[in-house]
């Protein structure tokens, strides 16, 4: 059996190397995906020896030989070619932001089970998994914890009575305990210190916003099926419970395992049925003494009423609320604005007036090229 990874340099990327190595013996690492860590990927390179490697910072990339010790170094159209004209039994899609969607079909196309960990393409073209019946073709694995969460419960547990509500839930990250208007003199390394997940900085921002969280419930509801008005958000500090499913009959589900990126990659990765897995005792639950749950707060995460009042039934406004955190993300890690303005500009960028066609991938991808656009003037 053998995997590619789209991300490999990343935390996810690294999390899944890491438990290959240590668990699956009979899984072979086939191609590694890189953005710009050119010093890393060597690394992996060396130590995982993959059939292929892609590095998409263009200006790195042509400094990289044709091949590295037994690994072929692919450019743009090499890789998409590669990807139509091969078939793999796993692949982790773990590239963050929206530049993903260039290689989602190509992707689905030649995997058979795909674990992704990157909110954006099913924020984006969630519609247009549906349309396509993507989740039909490909065995789609949510990695994010929440939805990782729920996929296990209803593939498991077969507990067919009315659901009422499904709660994620929220850590609140570093400032839950604050008032937005307090924050506005934050500094990017205080907003990236998460107090319980290890991730990127653009997660860990999103975590500390509530952005994430918004585009976990667009998540949830395209790929469970299930309607806005019965997703909710519940605040829970310790991040042990990662969903809640409460049902009509007054019974709740509470899906819970140790904050560990780990248990949801290593669940995707053992259906390839190996027996010799070695278990890992620090992902067990320990010391577990007290639970602790909030509703969210308007005045401290004012964003969640704005993406509630959001007219969700046209997939431009999610389109449009993702890029403009993407954007407004990246200004703030460049010292462009402050913290509390990340809020200001998914507002401005959500009210723009571009009701583009997005019924293909590459509409979807001209969509956010056009909005970047109009972000200059922003």
């Amino acid at each position: 059996m053998n995997i590619n990874i789209y991300g490999s340099t990343g935390t996810i990327g690294l999390k899944t190397l890491e438990i290959v190595e240590k668990n699956f013996s009979n899984i072979k690492i086939n191609l590694l995906c890189a953005k710009s860590n050119i010093k890393l990927l060597k690394k992996q390179i060396h130590k995982f020896k993959p059939k292929y490697a892609f590095l998409n910072d263009h200006y790195k990339f042509i400094n990289f030989p044709g091949k590295i010790e037994n690994t072929y170094i692919l450019n743009f159209e090499e890789l998409k070619n590669y990807l139509l004209s091969s078939k793999s039994d796993y692949s982790v899609l773990a590239i963050s932001g929206y530049k993903s969607l260039y290689y989602l079909e190509h992707i689905i196309s030649n995997t058979d089970n795909l674990g992704i960990a990157t909110k954006e393409v099913i924020v984006s073209a969630g519609h247009i998994f549906k349309k396509k019946n993507f989740f039909k073709k490909t065995n789609i694995y949510p990695l994010d914890s929440e939805h990782f969460s729920i996929h296990e419960f209803f593939s498991k547990i077969h507990y067919n009575k009315p659901i009422k509500k499904i709660l994620l839930t929220a850590s609140g990250g570093p400032f839950y305990k604050r008032k937005f208007k307090t924050l506005k003199n934050i500094k990017f390394n205080e907003a990236i210190k998460h107090p319980r997940w290890k991730m990127g900085y653009k997660n860990s921002i999103d975590s500390a916003t509530l952005v994430n969280k918004c585009l976990e419930l667009v998540e949830a509801y395209y790929l469970f099926n299930i309607p806005f008005d019965k997703l909710d958000i519940l605040i829970h500090p310790e991040a042990i419970v990662h969903s809640v499913i409460e049902y009509e009959n007054y019974i709740t589900h509470f899906n819970l395992f140790k904050n560990d990126m780990k248990i949801p990659i290593f669940n995707f990765l053992q259906s390839t049925g190996v027996k010799n897995r070695k278990n890992s005792k620090n992902l067990y639950i320990k010391n577990l003494s007290s639970l602790n749950f909030q509703n969210v707060r308007n005045e401290i995460f004012p964003i969640y009423k704005f993406f509630k009042n959001i007219d969700k039934t046209k997939p431009q406004n999610l389109i449009k609320f993702n890029i403009g955190n993407e954007y407004a993300v990246n200004l703030f890690k460049n010292k462009k604005i402050n913290y509390t303005d990340i809020f200001k500009i998914i507002q401005k960028v959500t009210s723009l007036n571009l009701n583009y066609s997005v019924n293909t991938i590459k509409d979807i991808i001209n969509y956010h090229e056009e909005i970047e656009k109009k972000l200059q003037n922003i």
